[in-house]
């Protein structure tokens, strides 16, 4: 199985944390879809063989898209892929989008899971990240999704926020849970280069909050949404029984997906691609029937380090079954060790299965799966 990534590259107004590709100039969106689908026909070899198994929309802020605009792109993945079993169909949506006309496209549309960009319900901090929408919005959105039959939605939080009492994250973490929402993900705030954040920082007119203090409220969401009847099957990601997300588990676990759209990303196992981050550009070498990316064959060690990077933050962890093909190849005496004393400082945890992230080593699971890497 496969998934597909489309990236949608508009935005109302600039968040100040974000460092993603994008643009606040919505002018060509027709000529961006056209774009898309176009690459879409070209690439249409990429996962040969493979079924479509999941489709998401990110950005950028998909949810500017219109109903017409969705349809096409479904269209021609539809057309030019195996996608009759496709499973998740994920739209990333900001609360100010979903009106009621907006939802009801949306489903009709084939939209079957939303993911809504609300990081916080606090009317201050939404400000303080210059989000486009209120926290009036942030809780209504949700409620209005469920209304329309999206009982499958996950929604974001940034915990980790300047000069925010522990107080304020509790009330954040029991806002979603009391709005019933089935998956959870959270991420802690990160200055980013060339943002507002990191200009502020630079200025000394932003400090964020110590690491101790930003594992304090990541302990307390693990714990508090465990207590609730969500796992976290990912370090920043958490669901009740059956919405854990089929897309971004295909990232974790290795699965092929195809990136469509500026800046977005593919890989097929053997190799990784990556568009270019400039609309025009993009646009204009797709109108030319030329692919405007660059791509990587990966050597056998990316392909560990990259097995280590992604699966260890799972609770699948790195499992013993794939290890011993995973090795053989090259010499890991080192990551033996390695490991060994990771598991000596109880920052990883040997089962019988698979080798899996301790409550202390998920906060630190980037450096812990750097220095494993061969």
């Amino acid at each position: 199985m496969a998934g597909v990534y489309v990236h949608i590259p508009f935005c109302k107004q600039k968040c100040h944390y974000c460092d993603f590709h994008f643009s606040t100039n919505v002018s060509r969106q027709d000529e961006m879809v056209d774009a898309i689908c176009q690459e879409i026909i070209l690439r249409k070899e990429y996962v040969t063989g493979e079924k479509i198994e999941t489709i998401y929309f990110g950005g950028g802020t998909p949810s500017l898209l219109s109903q017409v605009q969705v349809k096409k792109i479904l269209n021609t993945i539809s057309e030019n892929f195996d996608s009759i079993d496709v499973e998740e169909i994920t739209l990333e949506a900001n609360p100010d989008d979903l009106s009621k006309e907006v939802l009801e496209e949306l489903y009709s549309a084939g939209i079957n899971r939303l993911s809504i960009g609300v990081q916080s319900f606090s009317e201050d901090v939404l400000k303080q990240m210059n989000r486009a929408h209120n926290s009036e919005e942030a809780s209504e959105s949700i409620k209005l999704a469920q209304q329309f039959g999206f009982s499958n939605l996950t929604a974001d939080l940034i915990y980790g926020i300047p000069n925010k009492p522990f107080s304020y994250w509790k009330d954040q973490v029991h806002k979603m849970i009391d709005l019933g929402v089935k998956h959870i993900s959270a991420y802690c705030l990160t200055i980013e280069q060339n943002t507002v954040f990191n200009h502020l920082e630079k200025k000394g007119e932003l400090e964020l909050p110590r690491d101790e203090e930003s594992l304090e409220q990541f302990n307390y969401l693990v714990k508090t949404l465990a207590e609730n009847g969500y796992e976290q099957y990912e370090i920043s990601n958490f669901a009740k029984p059956g919405y854990i997300s089929k897309h971004n588990s295909a990232y974790w676990q290795g699965k092929s997906y195809l990136g469509v759209g500026p800046s977005a990303h593919s890989y097929d196992g053997d190799s990784r691609s990556w568009n270019i981050r400039n609309n025009t550009q993009y646009i204009r070498s797709l109108q030319n029937n030329e692919l405007p990316l660059e791509t990587e064959m990966l050597t056998f060690r990316d392909k560990f380090n990259d097995y280590v990077l992604t699966g260890l933050r799972t609770k699948w962890g790195l499992l013993k079954s794939d290890l011993p093909g995973l090795l053989e190849l090259i010499d890991h005496s080192e990551f033996s060790q390695i490991l060994e004393s990771q598991i000596s400082k109880g920052y990883i945890k040997e089962t019988d299965q698979a080798f899996v992230l301790t409550s202390e080593g998920k906060f630190i699971a980037d450096k812990l799966a750097a220095d494993l890497f061969v």
